[in-house]
Formats: C-alpha cells, structure tokens, sequence
C-alpha cells in the first residue's frame, strides 16, 4: 500500500463539476469519471468524506434574484439539488462495489440517514465512503462552509477543494487575466486578507480556526486526488505558514 500523507479526508465537489459541459443538470461520463477517481483513492485505504454541493440543478443565490423568491426558500431548494447529487453519485458508486452513506441535514429518511456525526466517523472507520447532502441545513450557507465544517467535525486531515478549470489560487482572475499570478502555497490570513474569491472566506476562517488545510485543485487531471494523498504538490495549499513549511519540505 502506497504511504499516505493523508489518512481521511473531505472532498468538496461543486454540482457544475457534475454537468461537465451541459448547461445544466448531470452528465452521466463525467459521474462515472468523478465516482472511479473516488474509487481508486479508497482502494489506497483513505477514509472519504463528500459534501457535494448542487449548482447543475438551482443555486440558490441567483435563483432567488431571477425569481423573485425569498432567499432563504431558494437555499432550501438548494438544498435538496445537494441531495439529489448526492443519491446519484451514491448510486454510481455502489455500482462500483464502493460501499457508500448518504446523510443529509435536512430529515429525508426514506432515502437517507439523518446527519450524525459519530455515526459519520463510524462509517469511515470502517470504509465507507460517506457523503454529506443538505449543506448546514441552514439558509445563507454555501457548500463550501458546509465541507470545512463538516471536515472539522469528522477531523479530516485536509479539504479538498475541487474546481472546474481552475487549477489553484491566484491573484486575479486567471480566466479574465492572462498574467494572473498563481499561489503554490499561501497562509488563511493571506486569502482572507485580499479577498481572494476561490473559496468563501467563511470556509477559509473556519478551516484555519481547525488548523485543517485546503487544497484548491483542478479535478480534470485523471489521478489527481491520488497524487495529492501521497504527498504530491498539486494546486495551491492554504494552511498556516508551519503547515506550508512542512508541505514543501516533504516535496523538495
């Protein structure tokens, strides 16, 4: 068995990931691709955490504008996008023979178990892949708050913050500057001091608050995750400056 540089760790997938290049909804290729990728990783022995969030389906902030609804009731639509990922990819990867938990915020037991998170730690104790639906079960919350508070809950290693066509931390926009300066490496205060807007700043202050760190990746790069679990340095890392002086000692 490969050596791990880490043991558990949550994986935040957006929901456009999951439409591949559909305008909407979910492509059934890129699934298969997102659930073998999972599945290679758990074969190494890493104890997997999803939060899977549900953009293909309705996004809540900018539905709520276009429609004219209440905010808080489309983030609870939102919200059961997220479950509706999450049964999928369940789905997927069980028919892979990767024994998989859906749990989900908001109470939805004929399809789901509830959140717990003791029982969560127990599913991966003993190798399941676990995934998180519902968000917090909160209005104004996104997915990526939801996966730094469920990381922290569950005590994960790393985040795991998985883009679609962004490979990691810059200092702009690197779709709209071509001289954008990426970030190997750079400290929670850092991100939170520039606004920098790869990830919420409400996710970045609660991961540092945890001392967990963040990896910012491309997932379109087949294998990447592996990598990333046997110490490579892929992306940008976000965690504190002893944490980053320790990553780059291991992959000198």
């Amino acid at each position: 068995m490969a050596k791990l540089a880490y043991q558990r760790i949550l994986l935040k997938l957006s929901g456009e990931a999951l439409m591949g290049n559909q305008i909407s909804g979910i492509d059934p290729k890129i699934v298969n691709q997102i659930a073998h990728e999972i599945k290679n990783v758990h074969a190494l022995g890493v104890q997997i955490a999803i939060v899977v969030g549900g953009g293909n389906i309705f996004r809540g902030v900018q539905s709520s504008t276009a429609l004219g609804m209440d905010r808080a009731a489309a983030d609870y639509v939102g919200m059961l996008a997220t479950i509706m990922n999450g049964l999928v990819l369940q789905g997927v990867l069980e028919s892979l023979n990767v024994n998989t938990r859906v749990q989900t915020a908001i109470g939805m037991q004929a399809i789901a178990e509830p959140y717990i998170r003791r029982r969560a730690i127990r599913h991966l104790e003993k190798g399941r892949v676990v995934i998180f639906a519902a968000g917090t079960g909160n209005p104004f919350f996104t997915t990526d708050t939801t996966a730094a508070l469920r990381a922290a809950e569950i005590d994960a290693n790393v985040l795991l913050m998985a883009k679609h066509g962004v490979d990691g931390v810059y200092d702009s926009d690197p779709k709209k500057n071509s001289n954008a300066k990426k970030y190997p490496s750079i400290a929670y205060n850092e991100v939170l001091s520039k606004e920098l807007k790869v990830i919420d700043a409400a996710a970045v202050a609660l991961a540092q608050e945890s001392s967990i760190p963040i990896i910012i990746f491309d997932f379109s790069a087949k294998g990447i995750i592996n990598q990333i679990v046997q110490g490579e340095k892929v992306g940008t890392i976000i965690a504190d400056n002893s944490h980053i002086q320790k990553h780059q000692a291991k992959v000198q």
